[in-house]
């Protein structure tokens, strides 16, 4: 295992860049908080300083004011024997000592009245060290100077000991983070590398893999999901392809070696201009039915790809159907059967050349096999309705109708039963009518008619 190189890899996944990013944005918001925390735990000790060091300036000089210096210096003495006691300094207006617990304080402290953050050491502390005091000086009546301050080394140590666990705290969450994103992360690459040999597998020719589905219902199983459905369209549309190629490798051999025999036999046989001619129109013949089954192909093939869908407009499909009707009446009535319409306005979005040729093949179909079993006259019913949201159109005969066992098949291409071997035709027709159908997101089903055969397609309609 090349750990350098699997690291690489991992550091430029997206998934570990967006963690970066994540991690950092998130430290910068942490550093701000623990910063904003700092200089506000800063600033309330400073303030609490600030508050007692001018109540207590407040209150010696309330003491002087009552009892005069005397008083304000057995006050102060009295105030610096406490345990934890604040800072006090009272001098004479020629700078002696009349009081204090402060052994040194910077020089020229006492000779500007006001508040300031300084130096000092505790008289009542021998070799104590150097430390910060927030004091305030105030100018006593007949020149006495009072100095009263507070140690603000604590303010220090609080601030510490919020600011230090958040940044052990900042720091062990960063460590976390970055190990539970490489976790993560690896996780990612893994189910990635999973969907890249399983599309390597398909791009070998395997068109039956499929990307894994963990179940967990996150993106990759909708993603994983949403390419199992594409793959599986594919392995059908290529299987129908390998299934074409097939069928006409076998049935369209025949059409072709008839047309090659009878050019063959013209060149050996026709003895006059009268054998030439039936020869020739005998190939061309041959040579329509042939343009015809290669152009129904190519009407399958562009209706299975969807090609079709961007010359779709609204249409009247009743229109259609009632002009289809009308054209093959005639050729109903020839054979024996009676054509009637039932038909009710029902307005799809679709493309009318497909679903005119569509419906003749139905109807075709209907004309070659709707003859009753017992040779007296058919009926072929052309009928069109709106049911919810769909159109129908249904094409019923009185002919010995389907197996139902074969009703699936017939939309096969080139399928043919044994009971329509004997008559003209590809085996094509009702393919294509399911490949429009698919087309429009309609459907295709059969079903008997008591007697005969009930073709329905139902399409969806265009809202009333």
């Amino acid at each position: 295992m090349n750990l350098p190189r699997d690291f690489s890899r991992l550091i430029r996944t997206t998934a570990f860049k967006l963690l970066a990013v994540y991690l950092v944005v998130f430290a910068v918001f942490a550093v701000s908080m623990i910063g904003y925390v700092a200089w506000h735990t800063r600033r309330l000790v400073e303030s609490q300083v600030s508050e007692n060091v001018e109540a207590e300036v407040r209150f010696l000089a309330e003491q002087y004011r009552i009892g005069g210096v005397q008083r304000l210096v057995l006050v102060i003495d009295r105030r610096t024997r406490r345990p934890g006691s604040s800072i006090y300094l009272l001098t004479n207006f020629a700078g002696e000592v009349l009081a204090s617990n402060v052994s040194e304080l910077p020089i020229g402290l006492l000779d500007q009245q006001g508040t300031r953050i300084t130096t000092y050491k505790r008289s009542d502390e021998p070799g104590a060290k150097e430390n910060l005091a927030y004091v305030e000086v105030f100018m006593l009546p007949g020149g006495y100077r009072l100095l009263v301050g507070k140690d603000i080394e604590d303010r220090d140590t609080l601030r510490q000991l919020v600011v230090r666990p958040a940044q052990g705290a900042l720091v062990l969450i960063l460590l976390l983070g970055l190990a539970g994103g490489i976790f993560v992360t690896r996780r990612v690459l893994k189910r990635i590398d999973a969907m890249n040999a399983t599309a390597e597998r398909i791009m070998a020719g395997d068109l039956s893999g499929r990307l894994m589905v963990d179940g967990t219902g996150d993106e990759f199983d909708r993603l994983a999901a949403s390419l199992n459905a594409m793959l599986e369209r594919i392995e059908s549309l290529m299987a129908g392809l390998k299934e074409v190629s097939d069928n006409i490798a076998h049935d369209l051999k025949t059409p072709l070696t008839r047309l090659r025999n009878r050019a063959e036999e013209a060149l050996r046989g026709a003895a006059s201009e009268d054998d030439w001619r039936q020869s020739l129109e005998s190939i061309i013949e041959e040579s329509d039915g042939l343009i015809r089954t290669f152009d129904a192909l190519l009407m399958i093939a562009r209706a299975e790809a969807g090609q079709a869908r961007a010359s779709m407009v609204d249409l009247d499909l009743a229109d259609i159907t009632e002009n289809v009707a009308e054209l093959y009446e005639p050729l109903a009535d020839e054979q024996g059967l009676d054509l009637v319409t039932e038909i009710a306005p029902v307005a799809i979005h679709g493309m009318r050349e497909l679903l005119a040729q569509a419906l003749s093949n139905l109807i075709d179909n209907a004309i070659k096999y709707g003859l009753p079993a017992d040779g007296g006259r058919g009926r072929i019913t052309v009928s069109l309705r709106r049911d919810g949201d769909f159109a129908v159109l249904e094409v019923a005969d009185s002919g010995v109708g389907i197996p139902e066992a074969d009703r699936d098949r017939v939309t096969e291409r080139f399928v043919r039963l044994e009971a329509s071997r004997s008559r003209p035709g590809s085996g094509l027709g009702l393919a294509l009518v399911a490949a429009v159908a698919r087309l429009h997101g309609g459907q295709l089903a059969f079903s008997g008619a008591a007697p005969g055969l009930r073709a329905t397609l139902r399409l969806p309609a265009k809202a009333a």
